[in-house]
């Protein structure tokens, strides 16, 4: 068991333990709970390269969190057992980079890694308090259907999604709203994915509502979404070492809402040898612009083939940057404040113009995103996601023949068979489990992107 504690990015809530931090989810103060120091594991990986995926797991979040170690070793393998590889994550050479498969969980996205964590994490904690939750969660497609299936049918729970009304593929759409469950709530929200990551936030900063109604989070404003991403980037990146001989490795990570890739950056920190971290966005590029200007400015959400991306506030970004600015609250606070009345924050760059030499950021365009589909499969005879895609191309600026590319692969192709379809002309992506969604029955409510309405809603259904 770990003494680690968790502090705000914002400085005004006290420091606590790793379950206090799981049901706090969002900060009271309105920032992102951390953790206060990230451990240095380098005299550890030699042992690591060998472990399989539960037990590395095992082995990472034991530094992080306050579980009795026999308790947190029977939520992890409860957690993994019902992935439908044994590897869990397997990593498959494909032509010049190593694609990791992480979309091998019940909703077939890399979301399952996390949220079976998460969820398993929220039910041990409330059984052993006698407590209920009310999570509310937003999502721009995977989260939703990967939160929904973590705790369906779960008694002290119920569990309210918002998802942007027609920004969702439809099978990501028919993955949530097909569980009928009477713990479930899906909300459709006449906006884009900020607005419902905006309406969220604040419900959680109304404090006493908060208190009230037991909200927690599931977005990956929950630090334990975080820490249970950090592991994949290990366990990849040190098979990947062996396999090669190398002595570092760079990652792809297609990203909107910067969570999976803070998760590198976390592993990278802890001393997993990464020589880069590639930050791959669609067109809607504000951490691309960010990384390559030093100029963090919202845009318009632009609709695209990958959707889980179409994000202009990455949530997670407030993470990375209370590190950048040397992790002083004060300044923090004050920058966020500034950027929510501007939209517009912005952070020194280096004498080349260098922002951060751990990252080396860029865009790929619905085009570039079709054909590096088009080109991975006539080369390879493998499918991938137009997210992955996204990742794909952007790491083919920059390889180097002494850093192995791992690119990960963030859902399978078949949640996206339109873009596939549109890529290749050819109806090539399919699962057994989205193919049975498309005659289920689904229960949706609508919402407007309004505060209020999302807050009367979660008060009338709340309470059973």
């Amino acid at each position: 068991m770990t003494t680690m504690s968790y502090i705000s990015t914002r400085g005004g809530s006290a420091p606590m333990g790793f379950q206090q931090a799981v049901m706090t989810g969002l900060a009271e103060d309105g920032g992102l709970l951390v953790p206060c120091s990230l451990p240095d594991v380098r005299d550890r990986l030699e042992v690591w390269r060998s472990l399989a995926y539960p037990d590395l797991a095992y082995e990472v979040l034991r530094l992080f969190t306050d579980l009795p170690d026999a308790d947190l070793r029977a939520l992890v393998d409860r957690s993994y057992r019902v992935f439908r590889v044994p590897e869990v994550v397997p990593v498959v050479p494909v032509g010049k980079v190593h694609v990791v498969e992480l979309f091998h969980g019940p909703t077939l996205a890399f979301k399952d890694i996390a949220l079976q964590f998460l969820s398993n994490c929220f039910e041990y904690i409330l059984e052993r308090e006698n407590g209920e939750l009310n999570i509310l969660g937003a999502t721009s497609g995977d989260t939703g259907s990967a939160a929904i299936h973590g705790v369906r049918g779960r008694e002290r729970i119920r569990i309210f999604i918002m998802h942007p009304k027609g920004r969702v593929s439809p099978l990501q759409e028919r993955q949530m709203t097909s569980v009928l469950d009477d713990n479930v709530f899906n909300l459709a929200v006449e906006g884009t994915f900020d607005d419902c990551q905006s309406i969220m936030k604040s419900l959680f900063e109304d404090v006493p509502f908060k208190q009230t109604h037991s909200l927690g989070a599931i977005n990956s404003v929950n630090s334990a979404r975080v820490l249970a991403q950090i592991v994949y980037f290990f366990y990849a990146g040190l098979r990947v070492l062996e396999q090669t001989g190398a002595s570092r490795v760079r990652f792809s990570v297609p990203t909107g809402n910067f969570g999976d890739i803070l998760a590198g950056y976390y592993a990278a920190r802890m001393g997993l040898p990464v020589g880069k971290l590639i930050l791959a966005t669609n067109e809607n590029d504000i951490l691309t612009r960010f990384f390559t200007t030093g100029v963090y400015a919202k845009g318009t959400v632009v609709p695209t083939i990958s959707p889980s991306m179409d994000i202009q506030v990455a949530s997670n970004f407030e993470r990375y940057l209370f590190d950048r600015v040397g992790r002083n609250p004060e300044m923090l606070r004050a920058m966020m404040a500034d950027f929510k009345v501007s939209g517009r924050l912005s952070v020194p760059v280096g004498e080349g113009g260098e922002v951060d030499p751990l990252f080396f950021a860029g865009t790929g365009t619905t085009r570039d995103t079709l054909d590096t589909i088009r080109h991975t499969y006539r080369e390879s005879g493998y499918l991938l996601d137009p997210h992955t895609a996204v990742g794909v191309s952007v790491a083919s600026r920059c390889f180097r023949d002494d850093e192995p590319m791992l690119c990960l692969a963030t859902a399978h192709p078949a949640k996206f068979n339109q873009a596939i379809e549109d890529a290749l002309g050819e109806d090539l992506a399919h699962h057994p489990i989205l193919d049975q969604l498309k005659e289920a029955e689904t229960r949706c409510d609508c919402l407007p992107a309004d505060v209020d309405a999302v807050r009367a809603y979660v008060q009338e259904h709340c309470t059973p």
